[in-house]
């Protein structure tokens, strides 16, 4: 197999580092509830769509594959800074410390939280990746504003879904619920409009530098297929 064009990238690895970055800063402030305007939002609102757009900018400059490997770091990165926490929670403190309740407000582990966020990134990350490569292919790499917005609906949807029935389904009413999912998801979606031109502007400069442009022809989508 040929070596994919990211291994010589001067910036893919500044992209994914700050890709992860987000992914780890929105779990981290998920806990604080904020409202804006009408809207009570979770603090993650405000960052989590930018691991999107970063997730847009892997896949369009550097293809599916390259997107692939990211979204598996970022997913080892969650696991393991929820194990972290989670230890360190469970170690006995000196009788000195008074900070135990507040730690565990804001960085306990609540098992059913963390894996419907687990669950929710891993499925939404690759929908939002595939059906940005698979729309690339199908316009021949024009409108990159139709695969950036269109790849969010999709991905950011099947995200706020599956996060709100795993982790409050039986909590709340369902008409709640799905209020509750339709505000979020409605907020993501604007976001990553009010984003695009920026979108536009990070993906032409990368194209432009790196001297890459992959289209995903003959690419295997299989999300467990990290060798291929």
């Amino acid at each position: 197999m040929e070596e994919e064009p990211y291994l010589s990238s001067r910036y893919f690895l500044y992209i994914a580092i700050s890709f992860v970055a987000v992914l780890i800063i929105s779990n981290t402030v998920a806990v604080k509830l904020i409202k804006i305007g009408p809207l009570v939002l979770s603090g993650a609102t405000l960052i989590f769509p930018i691991s999107y757009i970063f997730g847009d900018i892997l896949t369009e400059v550097y293809g599916y594959r390259a997107s692939r490997k990211i979204i598996w770091s970022g997913f080892a990165t969650l696991v393991f800074m929820s194990l972290v926490y989670w230890i360190v929670q469970i170690i006995p403190s000196p009788v000195f410390w008074e900070g135990q309740s507040a730690y565990e407000a804001i960085l306990g582990a609540v098992p059913r939280i963390v894996v419907a966020s687990m669950v929710a990134y891993f499925i939404g990350e690759f929908s939002n990746s595939f059906v940005l490569s698979k729309m690339k292919v199908w316009t021949n790499g024009r409108s990159l504003w139709a695969r950036t917005i269109g790849s969010t609906v999709v991905g950011e949807g099947v995200d706020s879904l599956i996060f709100a029935l795993l982790a409050f389904c039986g909590t709340m009413p369902l008409s709640a619920l799905f209020n509750l999912v339709f505000s979020i998801y409605c907020f993501k979606v604007v976001y990553e409009v009010i984003i695009t031109p920026l979108t536009y502007l990070i993906v032409n400069k990368l194209k432009k530098a790196e001297g890459i442009d992959v289209y995903d022809r003959g690419v295997n989508y299989n999300p467990f297929a990290l060798k291929d």
